[in-house]
């Protein structure tokens, strides 16, 4: 019964999005204030009833309602209960219902806290969000129902992917989705305003607010992602450009160039056309990235696997929504002003090359991750654009992107001084370039090109400080005023010093995990030995173990780190699993990790084999991977950012500017 409510709910969402939809249009075509508030209260209704559907589907999972074809093909009475929630979106039909909880979710929001906006605009902004429902919710409620029912119910359900039964990518998908979607409002907003005709500053602060949600959730959500292939997959690494990572990525670059071309619109009024293309363009890429995954033209662990007739209707949803968005684009773009002039040297120009640099290298991305789908689609010939053509192309933009980055908010607007930014910042750049020169120095083996990466990361450091300590005329006024102006600076300066700083720290730990890396596989016996570089790793034992859904066999690792002692110092025990699944007869790693410090210690074991003395033998792999905390921690420093930044009231839909001009 529960379930049946849940597909009403389902339907029910689907006809208030379409309520939502034509009222709010007509509203604002008519500015009609009552039909425009019935629009909003059909936005709320269709995230109340879209709510309800959710809650009833994982109220299947969590009871094993194995009637429910979803429930029976992706959950077990044997798989914790964490994961049997997970479960709910751990499928294509799953995962499209959390899509569409969160697009109504985004619509609500605009309904509920967007009182400060231009009557028509949050009109207009709520039907397109509407359209967005109706299309999304009619593919799910038509060709991806989760609440269908088996005429002949199993007694057990095949259970999730195994790999999928994991705390981060538990949490995974919904801050993924809560970014990529997010994306959806700033669409809105430009279709609005497209609408209306008006892309000016005040567009551009209606869409920071959001842009910097969407983006600083989708930080989170890749970094969970990157953290779950890191020690669930068993290989050692934390990123390898595969498609699907490579589709939400995409979406993340765009949305940090929007973030930065909003600035300009709003503070000189500068690159409407621009800011508004790219506001567009997040969204188009969020849904590139849904259609790639649930496709079938992709072959990946993260990917949905399901027929190619979805994925043409997920095509099709893309073309309409993006071909709508881009038309309309296309006919007003003549018509919007060219805004504010600026000099070549001066932070708009500063940042129109970061968005320059940071759309070639979507474009990079882009390239590819679809040139082997082209390529096959024309000729039938398979070929794989892996790693190499990523670190050739896409790294040097990178770079580049990063070695302008500290002089951006240095500059003045309009015309700007580069020699007094240089003056600034040449202390961080020596600084940066000695820290480089003696790691070049004293690590091996001498790599050039990762020591120019931590000059990188220290100079994107090092620049933030020296932003940070000319605002504040650190090291140049007294104490107590350096400490006032500090607290009288915008939450919003600190989010951007807080976010850049994170991303010199991902770039430092990037640079030392990936050049200095240790690795070694043996097939040891109980008792054998691994040496690697200042540590020894001894398999004392090797035992079976029964989890709630797995048989495992558990291997203990004893690791001692060689410092002049006969026998070492004690460092940790490591207890690598290799997990074996009945239900699905699947096999899977649990990788064991050892912390020290900003490094870990990463143990793989491998399954049984002879020894060469007969003895059963297992393969064991290890790691050493130096820096690798970093690689995690500065994304999530970087979110920080984006939240420290959202919490300024002036982001907050301009609220410190209208009461501002109340008061005035």
């Amino acid at each position: 019964m529960i379930v049946e409510f849940g597909a009403f709910a389902l339907i029910l969402a689907l006809a208030l999005s379409v309520a939502q939809t034509g009222l709010s249009a007509v509203g604002g075509a008519r500015r009609s204030a009552v039909l425009a508030g019935a629009g909003r209260g059909a936005a709320l209704g269709a995230f109340v009833a879209l709510a309800c559907a959710f809650a009833a589907l994982v109220y299947a999972f969590v009871g094993s309602d194995f009637s429910v074809a979803n429930v029976a093909a992706n959950s077990h009475t044997a798989k914790p209960l964490l994961y049997k929630v997970a479960g709910a979106w751990g499928s294509h039909e799953g995962s499209m219902l959390l899509w569409c909880l969160v697009l109504t979710g985004y619509g609500a929001a605009v309904a509920v806290f967007g009182e400060r906006l231009p009557p028509r605009l949050r009109a207009y902004a709520i039907a397109m969000q509407g359209a967005l429902g109706v299309l999304f919710l009619a593919y799910t409620v038509f060709a991806s129902n989760p609440m269908t029912r088996l005429p002949d119910p199993p007694v057990e359900g095949r259970s999730l992917n195994p790999l999928l039964q994991d705390w981060a990518l538990a949490v995974h998908p919904p801050f993924l989705y809560a970014g990529y979607v997010g994306f959806s409002v700033v669409f809105s907003f430009a279709v609005a305003a497209l609408i209306e005709g008006k892309v000016d500053a005040a567009f551009a602060r209606w869409v920071r607010p959001w842009t910097l949600a969407a983006w600083s959730l989708l930080t989170v959500g890749i970094t969970l992602g990157a953290f779950w292939a890191y020690y669930e997959l068993g290989w050692g690494g934390w990123w390898f450009w595969d498609p699907v990572e490579n589709a939400s990525f995409m979406p993340w670059l765009i949305g940090a160039a929007l973030l930065h071309s909003a600035i300009v619109l709003e503070k000189r009024g500068a690159l409407p056309g621009w800011t508004v293309f790219l506001a567009l363009a997040a969204f188009g890429f969020s849904m590139l990235g849904a259609f790639l995954v649930r496709s079938g033209v992709l072959t990946s662990v993260h990917a949905f696997a399901v027929d190619p007739t979805r994925g043409v209707l997920l095509l099709s949803i893309m073309g309409i929504a993006a071909g709508f968005g881009f038309l309309l684009f296309a006919i007003r773009a003549p018509s919007l002003n060219a805004g504010g002039l600026f000099a070549p040297v001066s932070r708009e120009s500063a940042i129109v090359l970061n968005n320059i640099i940071l759309s070639a290298a979507t474009a990079t991305v882009l390239l590819g991750t679809l040139y082997p789908l082209i390529r096959e689609a024309m000729d039938g010939e398979a070929v794989s654009v892996g790693p190499p053509f990523f670190n050739l192309t896409f790294t040097p933009l990178l770079v580049l992107a990063m070695a302008i980055l500290p002089a951006g908010p240095l500059l003045a607007w309009k015309r700007g001084d580069a020699r007094l930014v240089v003056r600034r910042l040449w202390l961080a750049l020596l600084i940066a370039a000695i820290l480089g020169l003696v790691a070049y120095a004293v690590v091996t083996p001498r790599k050039a090109l990762a020591s120019l990466g931590l000059v990188i990361g220290f100079w994107l450091i090092g620049g933030t400080l020296a932003e940070l300590a000319e605002r504040t005329k650190a090291f140049r006024a007294p104490w107590a005023e350096v400490r006032r102006r500090a607290g009288g600076l915008p939450r919003g300066a600190w989010g951007a010093t807080i976010a850049h700083a994170g991303l010199g720290l991902f770039v430092l730990g990037a640079s030392f995990e990936t050049a200095w890396k240790l690795e070694t596989a043996q097939a040891l016996s109980v008792g054998g030995k691994i040496e690697l570089g200042a540590y020894v790793m001894t398999l004392t034992d090797v035992g079976t173990i029964d989890g709630p859904n797995y048989l495992a066999e558990r291997g203990i690792v004893r690791i001692e780190k060689r410092d002049g002692s006969p026998n070492g110092r004690f460092v940790c025990t490591a207890e690598p699993e290799r997990r074996f699944f009945p239900t699905g007869g699947q096999t899977t790693s649990e990788v064991a990790l050892c912390p020290r410090g900003l490094d870990d210690l990463y143990i793989v074991i491998g399954e049984r084999r002879a020894g060469p003395q007969g003895q059963p033998a297992w393969l064991v792999r290890a790691y050493v991977n130096p820096w690798v905390r970093l690689i995690f921690l500065g994304p999530l420093v970087m979110a920080l950012g984006g939240a420290v930044s959202l919490s300024d009231r002036r982001l907050r839909m301009a609220v410190g500017r209208k009461a501002k001009g109340a008061r005035a």
